[in-house]
């Protein structure tokens, strides 16, 4: 074999070897992890409801999934305080797509025409009271959101939002990785369906860690949570050191939602 010839083979044989090598790595890597931002609107009663709803369906869904941006889901409150008010969940596949969504959205003409009448409502009659918004990022044991069957299905659901503080950013971790180590699975298995895990990075009441899941019904929720708080898996690890409630537990809270009828979730 001429060296030249000897040369090129080898650094042939030496390429396809470190893409093969860079294939291998990029298997070995766990799944990247969703961001995802929760936003709750505190609306009024009368006419504002309808006026959310029509921007929600007609404009920010359809603008948000051109981007790129989805699934969505929107969610009445039918438990919970401040009533009326809705809760909007979106999800991003990175923080740069989360950054420049409001500056894509702004510039997105069909979205400002569609928008107009919740965009731009005066001060004398404002679309909403406030909006409060929080970002997170999902669970290395779940980072995917996944959309219910019962969505694709188009069947009746509820939703279940729970949301667990700590009393430390460590304790909050410790909580974190008892649901990756465990729990996530139990749930899974005890018919509990999460639709996501979010850790709180930035929003109030942290440090917290907030998560959905989705049943056909009420009664449904109480027998799923039933049969998993007798299961004896739950109780050997809701009782182990580190993993026990007065440890890393301050506070839950949850709110039972209703999904709105053009809702993606």
């Amino acid at each position: 074999m001429k060296r030249r010839d000897f040369i090129q083979s080898t650094l042939a044989a030496t390429g396809l070897a470190s893409l093969g090598l860079r294939a291998a790595d990029s298997a070995a890597l766990p799944p990247a992890r969703e961001y995802y931002e929760l936003r709750r609107y505190q609306l009024r009663r009368g006419p504002n409801q309808k006026r959310f709803d029509d921007y929600a369906r007609d404009a920010a869904i359809p603008a948000m999934n051109r981007l790129g941006i989805g699934p969505i889901g929107v969610f009445h409150v039918m438990t919970g305080p401040d009533s009326p008010s809705a809760y909007v969940l979106i999800p991003y596949a990175s923080l740069e797509q989360f950054a420049a969504a409001p500056g894509r959205l702004a510039a997105d003409v069909e979205y400002q025409k569609a928008g107009a009448d919740f965009i731009n409502t005066p001060a004398t009659d404002p679309a909403y009271i406030r909006v409060e918004s929080s970002l997170m990022i999902a669970f290395e044991g779940m980072p995917k959101l996944e959309v219910p069957a019962a969505t694709k299905d188009k069947h009746p659901r509820i939703f279940e939002l729970r949301l667990y503080e700590s009393h430390s950013k460590k304790a909050n971790q410790k909580k974190i990785e008892m649901f990756n180590v465990g729990e996530i699975a139990l749930f899974r298995r005890t018919g509990l369906t999460p639709v996501f895990f979010g850790e709180t990075l930035i929003g109030t009441r942290l440090p917290n860690l907030t998560y959905l899941l989705v049943f056909e019904n009420l009664a449904a929720r109480d027998k799923n949570w039933s049969t998993f708080a007798a299961d004896p898996e739950w109780k050997k690890l809701s009782t182990t050191p580190g993993y026990t409630d007065p440890e890393i537990v301050l506070n839950i809270s949850n709110y039972f939602l209703r999904p709105a009828p053009y809702s993606q979730i």
